[in-house]
C-alpha cells in the first residue's frame, strides 16, 4: 500500500491516492472500502494526539506506480539491517548457553550461570522491542513476533508445567505481555546493569581475568546507559517515524557490541574456562594431599602413644602424653578440615571468596596447614622428651634432640618465609617481592649512623688487609719467577733452536692457505679454472679482504690463475640472474597518473537495479531535460580547494569561496564572466550566502564575517571573536544568524548583536529560518545526555531542533545517528533538505503544524521524514544538498569522487546519475541556480576549477572536450577554454595597502597566462574604499 513515507507505511496521509497492491485496479469498490477505513484510522489518530492540521500544501502525485520501486528498496535495506542484527543476537545468546555449559564444571558457578540467564533474558526483551520497531517500519519484511512465543509460562498446565523442565541455564527465555515502545529507555537500563552483574560474576573467578571481555562489556554498559539517557528526552513519541528511524539505526551500534561481546566470549570459553578449572583442581588436589598427609600423620601419632600412655607420674612422661595427645588432635583437625575445604571449593552453589565472612576463610583454607605444622611440632617435642623420659643413652638422646631443632628450625624458617610473603603481596599488591623488602629493610638498617660508621671502619679494615695479601703475593710470585728463569735458560734455549729448524707454517699464514688449496684442487689445477673472465668484486683499498662470491677470503697471489678465474656453473648462474634482473628493470612501465578530460554522454538506457522507469507524465518531462545538461564551461576561479558556492536569488550572479583566501563573483551568461574578486587576507573563506534580493554578499571565515555589495565594496567586517561555524540569512534581508558553537547570534548589517539564543548541551553545526521568519531549524551533535552521560564506543547522538524565535524555546527535536552537515529549506517553508556526512544520503524532512497539547490554541512544527534519497551505490557524499528545478522540485548532490544524483523531491526516485569517470576530477561542492530556465547548475573541485552545467544551444555540440591545461608540467591549475574568454580580473579588498599587497600577487600569476594570439591577458586594477561605507551611499552596479 502506497504510504505518503517510504520506508515508513505507518505514517500514511489520506489525502493521498492508495492502491493495494496486487489487486485489480478494476475493483473500485474495495478500494473505496479502504480508502473509508484508512480515514476513520486517521481520524482516530488524530483524537489521540497524533494528528495534526491539514498542512498548507499536500503533494500530487500524478502516478503512483514509481513509488513503490524506491520504498521496496528501503524495505530490503531495512530488513537485512535487521536480520544482521538478530543474527549478532542469537549468536551472542548461543555463546553465553555455551559458557553456562562450561561453566557448570567450576566451583561457585551459581553466580555466572544465574546473571548469563538474566542477560539472556534481558536481550530477548530488547530484542523483541526492537522486533516490533522494525516491523512498523518495513511490514513487507519484517513480520511481528508470533503471539504463540508471548505466552507465559505460569498459564500453561500443570503437567505440562512441572514435566521436563529444563535447568535455568539451558530454559530459553520468553517474551512477558505489556512491553511497550515506551519501554525502550527502561529496557536498555536494565540492559546495561544485567550486563555489568553479569561482568561482575564473571570476575569473582581470580584465576583468570579476560582484559579483552572487560572491555567489551564496559562499553557496552556505558554506551547503553546514554542510550537510555538519551533516549528519555523522547518520551510519549516513540511511535513516531523519526524516533522509530533512529531506533532502527541504533541496532547497527549494537551489534556491534554485542558481536565483540561473543568473540570475546568464545575466547574466553577456550581459554578462560579450562584455566579456571586447572587452577580449582590444582588447589583441590592440595587439600586433598594434605588431607592424605594429615591423616597419616595421625595414625603415626596414635601409634606413638602406644608408648606412652601408660607411663606416668613423672613430668617428663606427663608432658610427653601431653605434647602427643595434642598433636594427633591437630592433625585429626588438619584432615578433617582438608575434606571439608574440598567440598567447598568443589561446590557449586559456594559463595564467591568476597562474599563470604574473613573469618570462615580463613579457617577453611589456611586452618589445615596451620593445624599440621602444630601437629609435627608437637609431635616432635614429644619426641624429644620421651627419648629423656625413657631413659635412653646419651648418644641417642643428643642425636634424637639436634636433629629435631634442626629439622623444626627448618619447618620455622619456611613458614615464616610462607607468611611473610604473603604479609607483602597484601601490602604492596604484588609490586614488590619478598627479597626487594628486604633490601629496603638492609638499606634502612645500614642507613642508622652509627651502623654507618661501624660499617665504614669494617670496610677501610677489609680494603688494607686486601692490599696487603695481594702485595705478599706479587713478591712471592716475583721470587718463584726469577729462581725458575734461573735453573731453565739453557734448556729453553735448546729447544728454541731445534722449533726454528722444523717449523711448521701458521694457521693464518699464506703459505697455509696455498698448501690447503693446492691440497684440495689438486696440482694440475684442472678443476677449478674458467676461462671466462668475472667482473673484479669491490675490495677494500689497503686490506686483503675480498668480497667474491659473498664470501670472506684472504687475498691470493696475482699469480696463481685460481685467484683470478672462477668455476664455470656458479659464472653462469651469477650472470644469468644479472641478466633477469636487468630484463625486469627494463620491462617496468613507469607510472604516471592521468586524468580523463572528456565527458562521456550518458543515454541512460541501461536498467536500474533499484528504480524502476519513470511513468508519472511530470517525471517523465524531467528526465529528458536532466540528461541534457553537460558541463559546457570551464572556470580558472581559484588556485585552491573550492569550498563553496552559491548563485544568486535572481540568478545574476554565482558567488564562489575558496582556501586560496578568495571570494570570487562571475556575471551569469553566455558565456560566464568575471564580475569582481574579492581579497580575504585574514583566512580562508568557507561559505558566502546571498541575501534574500540578491544585492548584498556575506562572506564567512574562521572568526570574521564580512558584508559586501554586488560591485564588491566592503562595507562592514564583523568580528565575532570566536569561532563561526556557519552564517544564515533572514527572510526580510535585515540581519543575519551567526552559528556561535551552543549559541546562535542574531546581527543586523553592523555587526550589532540583535538576540542570542542559547542551545543547552548541543554545538549547532548549521541553522535555517522559516519564511515566516518564527521559527529556526538547527542540526547539532548532543554534548552529553540529560543525566550528563557521554558515550563510551558509539557515535554521540546529532539532533535535528525546531525553536521557536518568539518564545526561546525548542519546539520539536528529532534523534538521527549520522553525522550531520547542512540544513537547508525549501522556498515555501513546508519541507527541509539535511546533508550528513561521509556515506550517509540526504534526507527530506517535512514541517508539519500540529496542535500543542500542553497550550491550548497554540500550534507547534513537528518533523516527519519523508525520504531518504540513495544513490545508486555507496557515495562519499561532497558538500551540502540541494532543491533544484521549479518550485525545488529536484533534490541534487555531489559525491567527492565526481558522482552527481538528482532525485525527484517528491517521490525520491533516482531521475538522472552523472557517473564519477566522466568528470575527471574530484568534487567539493554543487550550487543550482533558482532563476535559470532551461536548467543551470555549478560544481566545484578540488584543483579551483568550477564548472557549469545546462542545455547547450540546439545545433552545437554537447560533446565536452574538458578543460585546456597550460603552464609549466606538474601544475594542475586549470584554464578557461576556448569558448570563454580570458577573464578581466578585478581584485577587491578593504584597504589600498592590503590591495596592492594582494594585487602584486595575483598579478604576477596573471602574467604566466597568454589569450589565443600570445598577447598577454588583459587586466584591470580597482580600488576599493578605504573605509567601510554606509550601504545607503553605495550605488548598485551597472547591468553587464
Amino acid at each position: 500500500m502506497a504510504a505518503a513515507t517510504p520506508g515508513f507505511p505507518n505514517d500514511i496521509d489520506p489525502a493521498l491516492p492508495t492502491r493495494l497492491e496486487g489487486s485489480p485496479r478494476g475493483n473500485t469498490k474495495r478500494r473505496q472500502t479502504l480508502l473509508t477505513l484508512l480515514n476513520a484510522l486517521h481520524e482516530l489518530s488524530k483524537d489521540d494526539g497524533m494528528g495534526g492540521l491539514e498542512p498548507e500544501q499536500q503533494p500530487s502525485f500524478e502516478d503512483d506506480r514509481d513509488v513503490p520501486s524506491v520504498d521496496e528498496h528501503l524495505q530490503k535495506v531495512g530488513a537485512e539491517s535487521f536480520n544482521r542484527f538478530q543474527r549478532r543476537v542469537n549468536n551472542l545468546d548461543k555463546e553465553l548457553r555455551n559458557f553456562s555449559n562450561a561453566a557448570r564444571q567450576l566451583g561457585s558457578s551459581v553466580g555466572i550461570l544465574s546473571s548469563a540467564f538474566h542477560l539472556r533474558d534481558r536481550i530477548t526483551q530488547v530484542a523483541y522491542l526492537f522486533r516490533e520497531n522494525a516491523a512498523d517500519l518495513f511490514p513487507r519484511k519484517v513480520s511481528h513476533q508470533p503471539k504463540e512465543s508471548l505466552a507465559r509460562p505460569d498459564v500453561l498446565p500443570r503437567k505440562l508445567r512441572h514435566k521436563h523442565k529444563p535447568p535455568p541455564h539451558v530454559r530459553r527465555p520468553v517474551v512477558l505481555d505489556g512491553l511497550d515502545p515506551e519501554d525502550f529507555p527502561v529496557q536498555l537500563g536494565y540492559f546495561a546493569r544485567d550486563v555489568m552483574t553479569f561482568l561482575h560474576c564473571l570476575n569473582e573467578f581470580p584465576e583468570f581475568t579476560d582484559e579483552a571481555v572487560n572491555a567489551s562489556i564496559v562499553a557496552f554498559e556505558g554506551d547503553l546507559k546514554y542510550w537510555a539517557s538519551c533516549l528519555k528526552t523522547y518520551e510519549g513519541q516513540f511511535k513516531y517515524p523519526a524516533v522509530q528511524r533512529y531506533l532502527h539505526d541504533l541496532i547497527s551500534e549494537m551489534g556491534e557490541h554485542i558481536e565483540s561481546i561473543s568473540t570475546s566470549l568464545s575466547m574466553f570459553i577456550e581459554i578462560g574456562v579450562p584455566t579456571i578449572r586447572f587452577a580449582q583442581k590444582h588447589g583441590a588436589s592440595n587439600l586433598l594431599n594434605l588431607s592424605t598427609v594429615a591423616t597419616f600423620f595421625s595414625a603415626v601419632t596414635a601409634t606413638t602413644l602406644q608408648f606412652s600412655y601408660g607411663t606416668t607420674g613423672t613430668t617428663l612422661s606427663d608432658a610427653v602424653n601431653a605434647f602427643w595427645f595434642t598433636s594427633m588432635v591437630f592433625s585429626i583437625a588438619a584432615a578433617v578440615n582438608s575434606l571439608l575445604g574440598l567440598t567447598w571449593k568443589q561446590a557449586m552453589y559456594r559463595s564467591p571468596g568476597h562474599r563470604v565472612p574473613w573469618w570462615v576463610l580463613i579457617w577453611i583454607k589456611r586452618s589445615p596447614l596451620v593445624f599440621l605444622v602444630l601437629s609435627v611440632a608437637c609431635f616432635s617435642v614429644g619426641l624429644v622428651l620421651f627419648a629423656y623420659s625413657s631413659k635412653q643413652n646419651y648418644v641417642v638422646s643428643t642425636i634424637t634432640t639436634v636433629f629435631t631443632a634442626f629439622s623444626s628450625f627448618g619447618l620455622a624458617a619456611v613458614s615464616a618465609w610462607f607468611a611473610s610473603e604473603r604479609w607483602v603481596f597484601s601490602r604492596h599488591k604484588g609490586k614488590k617481592w619478598l627479597q626487594d623488602s628486604l633490601d629496603d629493610f638492609w638499606d634502612g638498617f645500614t642507613g642508622f649512623y652509627p651502623i654507618r660508621v661501624l660499617s665504614d671502619l669494617f670496610r677501610v679494615i677489609f680494603v688494607y688487609s686486601r692490599r696487603a695479601t695481594m702485595r705478599t703475593r706479587e713478591v712471592a710470585i716475583q721470587a718463584s719467577s726469577t729462581l725458575s728463569n734461573l735453573f731453565s735458560r739453557h734448556s729453553s734455549e735448546t729447544l728454541n733452536g731445534s722449533s726454528s729448524e722444523n717449523s711448521l707454517p701458521r694457521a693464518g699464514s699464506p703459505e697455509h692457505i696455498l698448501t690447503s688449496l693446492r691440497t684440495r684442487r689438486g696440482s694440475d689445477n684442472t678443476h677449478g679454472t674458467s676461462p671466462l673472465s668475472e667482473p673484479k668484486s669491490p675490495t677494500i683499498a689497503g686490506s686483503s679482504v675480498d668480497f667474491s662470491y659473498g664470501t670472506l677470503s684472504e687475498k691470493l697471489p696475482a699469480g696463481n690463475p685460481s685467484s683470478t678465474t672462477l668455476s664455470v656453473p656458479r659464472a653462469r648462474l651469477k650472470n644469468a640472474v644479472r641478466s633477469v634482473i636487468m630484463m625486469q628493470a627494463a620491462s617496468t612501465p613507469f607510472r604516471s597518473r592521468t586524468m580523463s578530460s572528456t565527458l562521456v554522454s550518458l543515454d541512460g538506457t541501461r536498467r536500474e537495479t533499484l528504480h524502476l522507469p519513470m511513468r508519472s507524465s511530470r517525471v517523465a518531462g524531467l528526465v529528458p531535460r536532466l540528461k541534457g545538461l553537460t558541463a559546457t564551461q570551464d572556470l580558472a576561479a581559484h588556485q585552491a580547494l573550492v569550498r563553496h558556492l552559491q548563485f544568486s536569488p535572481n540568478g545574476k550572479f554565482l558567488a564562489t569561496s575558496s582556501w586560496d583566501r578568495t571570494s570570487v563573483i562571475f556575471h551569469v551568461g553566455e558565456p560566464f564572466t568575471h564580475h569582481r574578486t574579492l581579497a580575504h587576507p585574514q583566512g580562508f573563506v568557507s561559505q558566502v550566502a546571498w541575501s534574500p534580493n540578491g544585492n548584498l554578499l556575506l562572506t564567512k571565515l574562521n572568526r570574521v564575517v564580512k558584508v559586501w555589495t554586488e560591485a564588491g565594496v566592503c562595507t562592514r567586517t564583523i568580528d565575532r571573536h570566536t569561532s563561526v561555524q556557519s552564517i544564515c540569512w533572514l527572510p526580510g534581508g535585515e540581519a543575519f544568524m551567526s552559528v556561535e558553537g551552543g549559541d546562535v547570534t542574531k546581527l543586523d548589517l553592523t555587526g550589532k548583536v540583535l538576540d542570542t539564543y542559547h542551545f543547552h548541551r548541543l554545538t549547532i553545526h548549521d541553522v535555517s529560518v522559516t519564511p515566516d521568519g518564527q521559527r529556526l531549524l538547527g542540526v547539532g551533535t548532543l554534548l552529553e545526555s540529560r543525566d550528563g552521560l557521554q558515550p563510551s564506543r558509539c557515535r554521540a547522538e546529532k539532533q535535528i531542533v525546531v525553536y521557536n524565535l518568539d518564545r526561546k524555546e525548542i519546539e520539536n527535536q528529532v534523534p538521527v545517528l549520522h553525522d550531520i552537515r547542512d540544513i537547508t529549506l525549501a522556498r515555501n517553508g513546508h519541507f527541509a533538505l539535511v546533508s550528513y556526512e561521509f556515506k550517509a544520503p540526504p534526507q527530506l524532512w517535512k514541517l508539519e503544524t500540529v496542535k500543542d497539547r500542553t497550550k491550548a490554541d497554540t500550534t507547534t512544527i513537528r518533523l516527519s521524514l519523508r525520504h531518504t534519497y540513495l544513490p545508486k551505490f555507496p557515495v562519499d557524499f561532497a558538500g551540502p544538498s540541494y532543491f533544484g528545478g521549479k518550485d525545488d522540485q529536484l533534490v541534487l548532490c555531489a559525491g567527492k569522487a565526481g558522482d552527481i544524483h538528482i532525485w525527484d523531491r517528491e517521490s525520491g526516485s533516482l531521475l538522472h546519475h552523472v557517473r564519477a569517470q566522466a568528470l575527471g576530477g574530484d568534487l567539493t561542492c554543487i550550487a543550482w541556480n533558482p532563476a535559470a530556465d532551461p536548467f543551470m547548475f555549478a560544481t566545484g573541485s578540488h584543483d579551483g576549477a568550477v564548472r557549469i552545467w545546462t542545455t547547450p544551444p540546439a545545433g552545437e555540440d554537447t560533446q565536452y572536450a574538458g578543460p585546456s591545461y597550460t603552464g609549466t608540467p606538474g601544475t594542475s591549475t586549470p584554464r578557461t577554454t576556448s569558448s570563454t574568454p580570458v577573464l578581466d580580473l578585478e581584485y577587491r579588498a578593504e584597504s589600498p595597502t592590503t590591495q596592492q599587497e594582494f594585487e602584486h600577487g595575483a598579478l604576477s600569476r596573471q602574467s604566466e597566462s597568454t589569450d589565443d594570439h600570445g598577447a598577454p591577458a588583459p587586466s584591470r586594477r580597482t580600488i576599493s574604499f578605504t573605509t567601510s561605507q554606509p550601504l545607503g551611499s553605495v550605488l548598485p552596479a551597472p547591468p553587464m
